[in-house]
């Protein structure tokens, strides 16, 4: 693994809060009309192929929607690539971005639920990781409450989707999706079957 999660945790938890991002929430709810079509008008989306961006950290919805346009005004060749989501970003400036960072980082998101058979074996790869196959603890990064660290770049992951949780860390695995820092997750996605994935996934979306 090209870092060691924990030490960057640390690391990146030490970045000041002047790197934080800046915005107008009300102008960023008037800008999220289109968005609340797939993501709902709170951020709350309540079809599974498009994740819940409440509460998520306005620097890692910041940094996805830069990467999104950056993904289509490059051919996919840098940043983060998707039909949708990256033809939803080319028009948007930098003012626009903030401002939606910022309206949907203020919502609440709504709770979901872990299914009792995942509980043991999720919580167990979750804290623990398997030192065996050199897969670190979720924890490490995404917090005891999967909320993440905004100045560090670990995005909130608890009461996703698990189908959209799912499909990231499949497109992490195989290389579809690369815009992760460092490659830490590609790293790490790469040595996990698909009975690791779906429990995770599961295991997160009800996680609190």
């Amino acid at each position: 693994m090209r870092n060691i999660a924990l030490s960057l945790t640390l690391l990146f938890g030490l970045i000041s809060s002047a790197n934080a991002v800046t915005g107008d929430a009300e102008a960023g709810k008037t800008k999220s009309v289109t968005c609340g079509a797939c993501h709902g008008p709170d951020g709350n989306s309540t079809l599974a192929m498009y994740p819940k961006i409440a509460g998520q950290h306005a620097d890692y919805i910041y940094k996805q929607l830069k990467e999104f346009k950056l993904g289509m005004e490059t051919g996919g060749k840098q940043g983060r690539y998707d039909v949708a989501m990256s033809g939803m970003a080319m028009p948007l400036n930098d003012q626009d971005m903030k401002d939606l960072a910022v309206y949907f980082s203020n919502q609440t998101t709504k709770s979901g639920s872990t299914p009792e058979n995942v509980v043991e074996e999720g919580e167990s790869l979750y804290r623990g990781g398997d030192m065996e196959r050199g897969i670190p603890a979720c924890i490490a990064c995404h917090g005891p409450r999967g909320v993440g660290q905004s100045l560090a770049g670990f995005p909130k992951v608890s009461f996703q989707h698990p189908e959209y949780l799912k499909l990231q860390l499949e497109k992490f695995r195989s290389g579809d999706r690369k815009n992760d820092m460092n490659g830490m997750m590609q790293d790490i996605a790469v040595k996990l079957t698909d009975k690791d994935i779906e429990i995770l996934s599961k295991y997160l979306s009800g996680l609190h």
